[in-house]
């Protein structure tokens, strides 16, 4: 998976034969403290949801990670079934991130 890291650049999969499939485009891009994209991973680009992520310190050390997904609602029939998938999707990415962060002794 690759993110260009600007606001303006596409999120996309390459795979080991060379093509990009795109998954997304960034629309915020404040490092250290926010990033945001559309994304439509199985969808059109004129059915993408946004997700924003906010990074903040809590403590020294720690930082609460913030994830809201959004736009489900313009989907229309397709929204509820779409959020419910994504919902999944989130449940497992999460803990995933967890464990990547207690394992770089940054959680």
């Amino acid at each position: 998976m690759v993110i260009e890291p600007k606001v303006g650049g596409r999120i996309f999969e390459r795979t080991t034969s060379g093509d990009e499939l795109p998954w997304g485009s960034v629309i915020a891009w404040e490092r250290p403290t926010r990033f945001g994209y559309r994304w439509h991973i199985t969808s059109q680009p004129d059915e993408a949801t946004e997700v924003e992520i906010r990074f903040s310190e809590v403590a020294t050390g720690v930082t609460c990670v913030t994830i809201e997904h959004s736009g489900f609602d313009r989907l229309g029939d397709k929204g509820p079934a779409r959020r419910e998938a994504n919902l999944h999707h989130w449940e497992r990415l999460i803990p995933a991130y967890v464990i990547a962060c207690a394992g770089c002794g940054t959680a």
